[in-house]
């Protein structure tokens, strides 16, 4: 599994917060704003976000990976995507590294092997 995404999932900040709680993950609210297109990379941690407000879009190397409210999508480590222009949205994060202990940087730099 590289990501899943699970409509109708959660409604409040609060119930995304203690689901990532109950992983024993590391949980925060943020508001995103993307102005520019990120290039594609991936994470060395494993990663859920529920969206609250708004619709989280991500390019892959595929296609785009779009989640609205009460939605929760779900990346294992190495998931290759990059947040696209326009997105702003209000999520609840998770990850199962503590943030101050990720390896640098954080987003990885994508590396096509042909």
């Amino acid at each position: 599994m590289e990501y899943t995404i699970s409509e109708g999932h959660i409604v409040t900040e609060a119930e995304a917060l203690a689901e990532i709680d109950a992983r024993g993950w590391y949980g925060f609210v943020r508001d995103v704003v993307v102005e520019e297109d990120e290039e594609l990379h991936w994470h060395d941690f494993d990663a859920v976000l529920y969206v609250v407000e708004g619709t989280a879009r991500a390019a892959t190397p595929t296609g785009t990976v779009e989640a609205g409210p009460g939605t929760r999508a779900q990346a294992t480590a190495g998931w290759v995507h990059g947040d696209i222009a326009g997105t702003t949205y209000r999520g609840v994060f998770g990850f199962s590294v503590d943030p101050a202990k990720m390896t640098q940087p954080v987003n990885k730099p994508r590396v096509d092997i042909s």
